[in-house]
């Protein structure tokens, strides 16, 4: 702590974590290191079996790969810090520190919603004018989508980032969470914190409802689309095309705005950290798991991947 006058400007903040757990911590420290082993494991052999085998004109494999990436990312930059502070008395972290895991967290995090739309979009395409997809998901309009999706989460984080290096820090420096996050640093801060807020409200519009509404609406076509094939085996198969993708997204939706919501107040109960937990490690290992097994494609590339390894 820095003391100037009567102010105390705070330097390093306290992450709580689960240290409220002490007769299970070291069940959860083998149970998160796990999940996040598996996590990397996971994303890194879909990536690598993507780069292999995919070929350049499977867009929706290009997209894959980058939101395994993504995933890999997201989930990092926070996981670590967690699982170092479980048996460490001084669970401390640098206010610089704790604006660069934000800064991350939230770019990989804003990032991966406009992934998702720009996804939503191919599926869109795909199902509903399947004669002309490939002129219409040309490599320039996927590479401009991709791009914009990392600029715009880049974009997002970096004036937040400005916003957070605002904030003065006099009083409580414990933080009741596992990772250094936006509400919870707000609650702390003794300076006024409404254009904060605002700029949170207005990136929760933009990245959270607009992605959102864009992506119900590119499925309110599919599903109209979907209705007018006549067979119910090309139904089946063209449901199946998108499901994994819906899936991804419902989850992803579902855990942010929970949590989020919850912690807009500042608080963090014990349920809302484990929450917080699915949000930001087990979604990342789950999503590889949800499309491997319900995308054809990538079935297909797993055992073409497999069989490259046996007879190698």
């Amino acid at each position: 702590m820095i003391g100037g006058g009567n102010i105390t400007q705070i330097t390093y903040f306290i992450l709580l974590g689960f240290s409220d757990f002490p007769r299970i911590l070291a069940v959860l420290f083998v149970v998160f290191l796990l999940i996040y082993i598996l996590t990397l494991t996971w994303n890194l052999y879909i990536l690598t079996m993507f780069i292999l085998l995919t070929h350049e004109h499977e867009w929706s494999s290009f997209f894959l790969c980058l939101l395994h990436f993504l995933s890999r990312v997201f989930c990092s930059s926070s996981t670590p810090k967690m699982l170092s502070n479980f048996f460490q008395e001084q669970k401390t972290i640098t206010f610089v520190g704790c604006a660069v895991q934000y800064f991350v967290f939230s770019t990989m995090g804003l990032s991966e919603s406009c992934l998702m739309t720009a996804m939503a979009y191919d599926r869109y395409s795909a199902i509903c004018n399947p004669l002309i997809y490939s002129s219409i998901m040309s490599p320039t309009l996927c590479i401009r989508m991709v791009l914009g999706s990392y600029l715009a989460g880049l974009s997002a984080s970096t004036s937040q980032l400005c916003t957070m290096f605002q904030l003065h820090f006099c009083g409580p420096n414990v933080i009741k969470h596992f990772f250094c996050d936006m509400p919870q640093l707000i609650i702390l801060s003794c300076t006024d914190t409404f254009f904060v807020q605002l700029l949170i409200a207005i990136l929760t519009m933009f990245f959270g409802i607009i992605n959102a509404l864009i992506i119900m609406i590119s499925y309110g076509y599919i599903v109209k689309s979907i209705m007018k094939i006549a067979s119910a085996k090309g139904r089946s198969k063209a449901f199946n095309t998108c499901a994994s993708h819906l899936t991804a997204v419902s989850l992803f939706y579902t855990s942010t705005v929970y949590v989020y919501l919850s912690s807009s107040s500042g608080s963090s109960s014990s349920f809302d950290r484990f929450a917080s937990v699915f949000y930001t490690v087990a979604i990342p290992m789950l999503n590889p798991l949800i499309y491997s097994l319900r995308n054809k494609e990538i079935k297909d590339a797993l055992k073409r991947f497999q069989k490259k390894r046996w007879f190698s």
